[in-house]
């Protein structure tokens, strides 16, 4: 079993960064792919980003591609989302999401049937 929690949320103003954390316990992560996805109120949980097991791979969604990057310390077992010139549409509930297959990694990863385990979620607010 897999415990995820994001941490670094908070609220900001137009243009400002963040960098979210998610620290994974329980078992380690290290061969899993790992995702980051959003919810703001009366929406979908939309995809935001994804790694593979090494971190060589990732995908973005079209609307953050050039402002945020995700990368992940297999050593802390922790993944990250850095997020700059943020955008009051970016605000959300952010989850960390890990998969339980070892080592696959496929375009699958951007949807969230994709992923086995799922943090709390952290609260972003970006204000005009």
């Amino acid at each position: 079993q897999v415990q995820l929690v994001e941490s670094g949320g908070g609220s900001v103003q137009t243009g400002d960064s963040l960098r979210l954390s998610c620290a994974a316990s329980g078992r380690t992560v290290s061969r899993y792919a790992c995702g980051w996805f959003r919810q703001a109120p009366g929406k979908e949980r939309e995809f935001v980003a994804a790694i593979n097991s090494n971190g060589i791979s990732t995908y973005y969604a079209d609307s953050v591609k050039g402002r945020f990057t995700i990368s992940r310390d297999n050593a802390k077992n922790t993944v990250y989302l850095q997020m700059n010139k943020m955008k009051p549409e970016d605000t959300a509930v952010y989850y960390c999401a890990a998969d339980d297959a070892p080592y696959y990694w496929s375009t699958s990863h951007q949807r969230p049937s994709a992923y086995e385990y799922w943090g709390q979620g952290t609260q972003v607010t970006v204000s005009s």
